[in-house]
């Protein structure tokens, strides 16, 4: 870890504000810089964290924050993540996820800050021609949200390049879950992601969870992703930082488990935790979407140490009914 504070972008949101905890919990000190579009400041709940609420892009917003702080390295989460909106509304999603991180790199470069840890996604990938999917597999997105991220993983190759920027560009999966303890977990609105939209169909706040394809050529012919714990997600980032501090190449990796999970298999899951029936309704196939994600996590076991601790399916669903059906109701009376 570093003597020097870390600025975390985005760390308000549901994978950033993991990742604050578990840095906190080593004793690294914070500071945050969140628009709050969908981010949330009760998620920042550890006292010691300054939570700055403004835009990434803002240069001298971001400018007094360096001059105060004089960080170490940035971790940048701040993005917008709706793909179907980013088809309907590209500019946003440039401007947000691409034009933005360019001015704060700006700034770094400015203050002499050379270490970046970008989050970035599966999504860069399109579909893919083979699964288990490596670092090796051609990187043709499907969607502007894909594109771009993949802008940025670009942009800090071209800066590594340019002024011996470090980065590591870490491409998750699904991410799924929440804390142990269960203080904060998944809150998104509107919420597109299968394992919470499964949960509020038991809760009763939509009327049935929507399966888009049964016919897939998959065991039970429903999609099958690669589901990965937030706090393993968040441990993959202070490792991915420690790398970088300590002088080493910039990276480029996929965090996964590995292995993949039906949506079939999601619903039963939800059933055994909860003790309760899901309502469904099966639909047909969604455009776009593939049968199969599944991640080849071998490079970030080599390069960083790490490998996904939480792999049952049990246990990823039984983590995020613990925040659904606990600290959430206080904020969320239904």
């Amino acid at each position: 870890m570093t003597d020097q504070p870390v600025l975390i972008t985005g760390g308000a949101g549901y994978i950033g504000s993991h990742t604050v905890r578990h840095l906190v919990s080593q004793g690294t000190k914070i500071v945050v810089l969140d628009n709050l579009a969908y981010g949330h400041p009760e998620a920042i709940i550890d006292a010691s964290v300054e939570l700055v609420i403004g835009d990434t892009g803002d240069r001298d917003l971001v400018r007094s924050l360096f001059e105060k702080h004089r960080f170490g390295a940035v971790i940048h989460f701040a993005a917008f993540a709706y793909v179907g909106e980013s088809v309907t509304d590209p500019l946003k999603y440039y401007w947000n996820n691409t034009a933005e991180p360019i001015a704060l790199l700006q700034v770094m470069r400015e203050f002499d800050c050379k270490v970046f840890v970008f989050s970035s996604t599966c999504a860069t990938y399109g579909t893919p021609a083979k699964i288990p999917i490596d670092e090796s597999t051609p990187q043709n997105p499907i969607n502007p949200y894909g594109h771009s991220k993949l802008m940025v993983e670009r942009i800090l190759r071209d800066c590594g390049h340019a002024w011996g920027l470090r980065s590591a560009c870490l491409r998750y999966f699904n991410a799924s879950g929440c804390s142990a303890d269960g203080l904060i977990g998944e809150d998104h609105d509107p919420e597109t992601h299968l394992i919470p939209r499964v949960l509020m169909a038991v809760t009763g706040e939509i009327d049935a969870l929507e399966v888009y394809g049964t016919d897939y050529p998959t065991p039970d012919g429903t999609c099958i992703r690669d589901y990965i714990h937030v706090e393993d997600l968040a441990e993959a980032h202070a490792l991915a930082l420690d790398h970088l501090l300590s002088g080493k190449e910039s990276i480029r990796c996929n965090l996964g488990t590995g292995q993949g999970i039906s949506v079939k298999e999601i619903i039963a899951a939800a059933e055994k935790v909860t003790g309760k029936t899901v309502p469904v309704r099966y639909g047909p196939r969604r455009e776009g979407d593939p049968p199969e994600l599944v991640a080849d996590p071998s490079l970030a076991r080599e390069t960083l140490g790490w490998t996904a601790k939480h792999r049952d399916v049990l246990q990823i669903v039984g983590a995020a009914w613990a925040w659904m059906d606990g600290s959430r109701k206080g904020r969320y009376p239904r």
